[in-house]
């Protein structure tokens, strides 16, 4: 029986591009098992999928000081130990890693074991938990192509995109089941899967003024709920068909993470985005935001002047250029990669294995 081994988490974007590969991943192998943290939210996410999933200890590298730093080495070591057991019993083909702290110690598990180890880095440069596990990696793919300059064993490949998300929907029947009026456009708003108290905020601020002309949906994250009521206005802690919600809309706020990104751009979706400041992260949102600005794919509002009121324009420049933006978004060939990243999963799956995995030669990966 071949076995792929995901691993990543600590944020839904770690974890959600490996769900957009499973069924893909399906095609190749026989069965697909989830190593992640014990109470991450990449728990929640997979237990609604039926595969098996397993815990293991880890630690995140906060970016100030702080005692909890200091148990990082030793939670490590517990984790690839874990890690190790978990891989020993289940003896997979291939781990696929997509990052954060959750998977650092699957991949030096894997590698010590002699697995086959790929992995993907979504953002424009690479994070810390990928540089390391890079040097235990057969391949890095990459969601930009300059980013795969900059790793030795870097490849470009693109991102994996929840095929759900292009699914056709009655984009009136959803507004009719949220309660919005289907003669409005319909502005999504979404600070990530935690949520993001600034942009929470903002649209609490300006409701009354961005509900006189929008429906406006709200993921504003776990407890995190403005607690405000108003025509035209759904308010949702966490989305469980984020692709439902992308559907009845005509624009988007959005946090700057690149899968979050990509997908809205893969859609042709005019987006703000609000990245997460360089301090609060390791600047990675600004980096991906300023890049796809470049490209005139999106349109970007700093932190620092987000208010109710710079919200409202921004909205209404988007609007005007919405035809635009949305052709440049479509001709943008920032498709999914899911496709291709999993016959490339499958091909180092076949290092280990002499079964015939049915590979199609002609893929490529630039």
């Amino acid at each position: 029986m071949k076995t792929v081994v995901l691993t990543g988490g600590g944020t839904a974007g770690h974890c959600t591009p490996n769900v957009a590969l499973i069924p893909y991943l399906e095609k190749y192998f026989d069965k697909t098992v989830y190593i992640g943290s014990e109470k991450g939210i990449e728990r929640d996410i997979v237990k609604n999928l039926n595969i098996p999933y397993y815990k293991i200890p880890t630690a995140k590298l906060e970016r100030k000081f702080t005692p909890r730093n200091l148990a990082i080495p030793v939670k490590l070591v517990s984790g690839v130990y874990k890690a190790r057991k978990i891989l020993k019993k289940i003896d997979p083909s291939v781990v696929f890693s997509k990052g954060g702290y959750v998977s650092l110690p699957v991949v030096i598990a894997a590698k010590s074991l002699k697995i086959p180890v790929v992995s993907h880095e979504s953002d424009l440069s690479v994070g810390l938990a990928n540089k390391i596990a890079s040097r235990f990696s057969d391949v890095t793919l990459t969601a930009f192509r300059k980013t795969a300059g900059e790793i030795k064993n870097g490849r470009y490949v693109g991102t994996p995109i929840r095929v759900e998300l292009y699914k056709k929907r009655d984009k009136n029947a959803v507004l009719k089941k949220l309660g919005l009026d289907k003669n409005k456009k319909t502005v999504l708003v979404t600070g990530g899967s935690q949520g993001a108290d600034s942009i929470n905020r903002a649209v609490a601020d300006s409701l009354d003024a961005l509900t006189e002309k929008y429906n406006v949906i709200l993921v504003c994250g776990k407890g995190k709920s403005t607690g405000k009521t108003a025509k035209n206005f759904y308010e949702t802690e966490y989305a469980e068909d984020m692709g439902e919600l992308m559907a009845a809309a005509d624009a988007c706020v959005s946090r700057a993470g690149a899968n979050t990104l990509m997908e809205l751009i893969s859609l042709g979706m005019p987006t703000v985005a609000i990245p997460l400041p360089k301090g609060n992260s390791r600047g990675d949102q600004e980096e991906n935001a300023a890049y796809l600005k470049r490209k005139k794919l999106i349109t970007v509002l700093e932190e620092s002047r987000l208010s109710g009121v710079n919200l409202l324009k921004k909205l209404e420049t988007l609007e005007k250029n919405r035809d635009e933006i949305r052709e440049r978004c479509l001709a943008a060939d920032l498709k999914s990669g899911a496709e291709k990243i999993a016959e490339i999963i499958a091909s180092y799956a076949l290092k280990t294995h002499n079964d015939n995995v049915p590979i199609k030669k002609s893929f490529k990966t630039n």
